[in-house]
């Protein structure tokens, strides 16, 4: 992980974000050692600020889910598809992808976790490379890089919509059996 760290670099000139206004590079954090990875999209304004992903609501929302399983944050390891924050949070374009994804690969080969769980729609569609909405790919486990991959809901979803809970619940069991 150091070395995949040290070659983005702190500022990162490889796609068009850091000309957009995101302050840092938000590689990921945890245990490189895990056995769970949690992927998301990309940083928020407040991770773009601490360099650490998921620290706002959401963030917490995620923290409490991850110990609902029996674990503490510092068991799992957590990172984005792409590490920098796309301005006023819109979703990565095709292009901040590409040239970022290899990162989020070397991450998940260096760890190599058991599961991994894609955080809502657009993490799905990046890692499975597919058009499926978040509804259609939840429930199931997919073969990942080694892994099982687990697609669910994003923390901030649940934060509008609590209704969907159960739903993260029921594949945080399949998690947790795993």
């Amino acid at each position: 992980l150091a070395a995949t760290r040290a070659e983005l670099g702190a500022d990162c000139t490889r796609c068009k974000l850091h000309t957009q206004g995101r302050k840092q590079v938000v590689f990921g954090v945890g245990n490189p050692d895990a056995d769970l990875m949690f992927v998301a999209e990309a940083p928020g304004a407040d991770e773009d600020i601490q360099g650490i992903p998921f620290v706002g609501r959401a963030g917490q929302l995620l923290t409490k889910i991850i110990e609902a399983i029996g674990l503490k944050r510092d068991d799992v390891y957590i990172a984005n598809v792409i590490k920098c924050r796309p301005p006023g949070n819109r979703n990565p374009e095709p292009d901040e992808v590409a040239e970022c994804e290899g990162f989020l690969f070397r991450q998940i080969d260096s760890i190599k976790p058991k599961v991994i769980v894609a955080l809502g729609t657009f993490a799905a569609k990046a890692l499975l490379k597919t058009q499926d909405p978040i509804s259609r790919l939840r429930g199931r486990i997919y073969e990942y890089r080694g892994a099982k991959l687990i697609p669910t809901f994003h923390p901030a979803f649940l934060l509008r919509s609590p209704d969907r809970k159960r739903d993260v619940w029921e594949d945080m069991k399949k998690v947790r059996s795993i």
